[in-house]
């Protein structure tokens, strides 16, 4: 079958698509986009957390036949959208250069879906007008996402720095 959706805001078709082909498999293999990672295919560890019609999924877990006529951000997407703003020297969004900087981001693995995760945190407080989130509500928003590297603080922190810098841009201040 062929799947018609928004990928990132560019309309895409994938082509020859069976019925039981993941949302994933299509990503990485049929459209060229590896920022989401297979790792369980049972929804269990977070890492390839995408954002279908606003709502963060495991894309592992939904059918491609499912993402007809919607919409599909990946963690491209959001380097992308971010680092037109941030000028030709940036390709990275506010998330992932916290999570750089913070040294969040080790073997990498599990980076992509935390930073999907960590963005629709900060959009649903920071971006909806509220404080930035503490620890407990960081680490809540984060607990479908297994990271086997870290202790999740330098993951925190990032979080916490990225949010940090989403209130200073909301009220005018430099990133």
């Amino acid at each position: 079958m062929r799947v018609e959706f928004t990928v990132n805001g560019e309309d895409v078709a994938a082509e020859d698509v069976w019925p039981g082909e993941s949302l994933l498999y299509v990503l990485r293999e049929r459209l060229g986009l590896p920022g989401s990672k297979n790792a369980c295919e049972q929804g269990e560890c977070g890492s390839c957390t995408v954002y279908l019609d606003g709502a963060t999924v495991c894309a592992c877990m939904v059918a491609a036949g499912q993402a007809q006529g919607r919409r599909v951000r990946t963690v491209e997407g959001l380097a992308a959208a971010e680092g037109a703003d941030a000028g030709p020297e940036s390709r990275l969004g506010t998330v992932q250069e916290a999570f750089v900087e913070a040294g969040a981001v080790q073997c990498g693995f599990c980076t992509p879906g935390l930073v999907v995760q960590a963005d629709d945190l900060i959009g649903r407080t920071v971006g909806a007008g509220g404080p930035v989130p503490g620890d407990a509500e960081i680490r809540e928003a984060l607990a479908g996402n297994l990271c086997r590297c870290t202790g999740y603080q330098a993951i925190v922190e990032a979080v916490r720095t990225a949010a940090e810098r989403a209130q200073a841009a909301a009220a005018g201040g430099a990133r």
